[in-house]
């Protein structure tokens, strides 16, 4: 899906050239030419504001300020005025960016895709990790903290902790645990998955001793409850 990017100048003619060289690069564009529209677009969840300074009524440093009531999205301020304080007054509004008119097509395209590109970042960091309360699970570095201390599980025990966290609202039981962590054609018994359970328990507890993250559904099997 294409990222998307909010533009927001009085100017038509800034805007069509903005818009143009975006879409170019396979953006899809909303345009504003005022406060009013910008905030009515702003439902349509863009990924990234390009807004103008200096706009009759609301002026952009209002308007940033209202944006940042509802998105986190990166802001770049584009503006004809390039003193010290104004670029500082648009990042103390809740700017990302601030690039002075007229600016080159290369760096203006280019600042874009830097914003987007860490947003990415920071999303796909924010994905890694599973919290419930104080636990924390690093799903990609196979990590676990609870109340801020380090667990130590085994791989299999760290794998059945995961899977029962993905599957919060879910009863998984002791043999579908088993198949699933160690394979169909695993040469074993299921009452291991209860042993497994009994020291993931007491490894969190220790840690945490106000944790009671897996419950037991008897006679069912075992349920994410945190």
């Amino acid at each position: 899906m294409a990222d998307t990017v909010l533009l927001v100048d009085d100017e038509r003619d800034i805007v069509a050239f903005m818009r143009d060289a975006l879409e170019d690069e396979g953006y899809e564009v909303l345009c504003a030419y005022s406060g009013e529209e910008a905030l009515a677009l702003l439902p349509r969840k863009p990924g990234l504001v390009v807004l103008d300074v200096m706009m009759p009524g609301m002026d952009g440093y209002e308007l940033c300020e209202r944006i940042r009531e509802s998105a986190v999205c990166p802001i770049l301020f584009v503006s004809a005025r390039r003193t010290e304080e104004d670029r500082v007054r648009g990042l103390l509004a809740g700017g990302d960016d601030y690039l002075v008119k007229p600016f080159g097509l290369r760096e203006f395209k280019t600042r874009i895709y830097a914003h987007l590109r860490r947003e990415k970042r920071d999303r796909a960091a924010a994905d890694r990790y599973l919290r419930f309360g104080s636990l924390s699970i690093d799903a990609q570095g196979r990590e676990l903290t609870a109340g801020g201390v380090p667990v130590a599980l085994t791989a299999r025990e760290f794998d059945i902790l995961l899977l029962l966290a993905l599957h919060p609202s879910r009863v998984l039981g002791r043999e579908d645990i088993y198949e699933r962590i160690w394979g169909l054609e695993a040469d074993g018994d299921s009452a291991t998955v209860t042993e497994h359970i009994k020291k993931i328990r007491a490894k969190l507890n220790a840690a945490d001793p106000s944790l009671n993250a897996i419950e037991t559904v008897w006679g069912v099997g075992y349920k994410w409850r945190i």
